[in-house]
Order: C-alpha cells, then structure tokens, then sequence
C-alpha cells in the first residue's frame, strides 16, 4: 500500500498543540493567583480561568491528532498494513483528513478515539457513547475527544473530496464511500443500522476487502483518482 501523508502538516499541527497547552498552563495559573492573592478581582480571574480551560482543550485537540503516538493517521495505517500497491492512502493531503482509493473504492475514513460502547439511535440519526463512569467524564473534558457529531463530519468531508474531484475529473462519475472507525482499544462498537459503516480499527481491512469484491470503481478510475490526488 502506498501511504501519501503531509509531514509539515501534522509537523505545524503537533507544534500548535504544544504551544497553546503550555499557554493554557500559564493563562490557568495566572487565574489561580489572581484567585487567592487577589480576591478583590473575581472577574479578572474568572476571565483568566475561562480563557485558560478553552485553550486547554484547543491544546487537547491538537495535541491528541497531531502531537501523540500513536497518531490517528497512523492508527489507520495500521489497520490497513497489507493492503497491495493497488491500493494509495492520503493523510492531510486531500479535501478530507483521509482518504483510501483502491479496489475497495474511493473510501473517506473518519476516525475517533474514545472507549465505551458505540450505538446507533436511527431515529435522532445520532451516534452515541455509553458507559465509563466518571473517568468516562474526566476524560472527555481534560483528556479524551468527545464522540461529537459523525454525521456532519461525515458529510462535510466527503462532499469537499467530491466537489474536489468532479472539479478536477470532470468526465468521470466518482462514487465515494465513508466510514466511521473506533481505534480506541477499549470501544465496544455495537452499531447496525447506521447510515455509514460503523466498525473497530481492526475489522476495517476485511470490510473494505470485501467491498473490494463488489467491484465499486474500475481500474481506470482508481488510477485517475490517483493521479489527481498525487499531483
């Protein structure tokens, strides 16, 4: 398998998350000292609080995708080692964050790290996380992404990389599939009804192997597909 990944993004990425953490580290403590030596200015300190948990999580962000191993791009590539040369997989390089052009298809793969039990409510069209307790908490809020909202994600990625390839392939009518994977070794995925295909890290490559059987794409537009997006 050919991997495609953009260094000097997830380099750039990586450093953001690492600056703003230890901002947040300096903003928070100044609103604890503002706190007690200072007691007079609660909304100075506050502010200071407020201002150093937002950044804090946007360091959290950051710092989980780009800054710490394994990396969710590198996740993937390890749920797909041993795919063949037929197959190219982009990180950071195209409209969405990856991308698997093979056999299998053109495949837009969302991923998501957190534990606990996966399921799908069909009819608020959500995904949804269930157990964990109180650490399930703490790790959402300081330390674990939230399983947010898929769904727009979903849509959102995968309608750029359209609009991107019917741009740039005109003459050609590229279907693109999504899915969504749990790499976190401790998710219970319990999903079978979502609208996307919903699965662990580890049993991606025998799905998209056997979506591979169905022939989704011919060869001439996996090697178009591939061409445009290694220019």
């Amino acid at each position: 398998m050919n991997i495609i990944r953009n260094e000097k993004t997830i380099k750039r990425n990586a450093q953001i998350g690492k600056i703003t953490s230890i901002v947040s580290l300096a903003v928070l403590g100044g609103g604890m000292y503002i706190t007690f030596k200072q007691p007079d200015k609660v909304s100075l300190a506050l502010t200071a609080l407020l201002v150093g948990f937002l950044l804090s999580q946007v360091g959290i962000y950051f710092t989980n995708r780009w800054g710490r191993s394994p990396r969710p791009d590198e996740q993937v590539d390890t749920a797909l080692k041993g795919f063949n040369k037929q197959y190219s997989l982009y990180h950071y390089i195209t409209p969405a964050s990856h991308v698997l052009v093979g056999p299998a298809g053109v495949w837009v793969i969302i991923t998501k790290s957190i534990s606990g039990t996966i399921t799908y409510d069909s009819e608020k069209g959500r995904w949804k996380k269930k157990g964990g307790g109180l650490l399930s908490i703490y790790l959402k809020i300081f330390a674990q992404e939230s399983i947010g909202r898929p769904d727009l994600e979903i849509s959102s990625e995968t309608e750029a990389l359209q609009r991107y390839l019917v741009k740039q392939l005109p003459d050609r009518e590229i279907p693109i599939r999504a899915t969504l994977v749990f790499t976190h070794p401790d998710v219970d995925v319990q999903v079978a009804d979502a609208p996307n295909p919903t699965l662990h890290a580890k049993k991606l490559k025998d799905y998209l192997r056997k979506a591979a059987k169905g022939n989704p794409i011919s060869s001439n537009d996996v090697e178009a597909v591939q061409e445009v997006l290694e220019k």
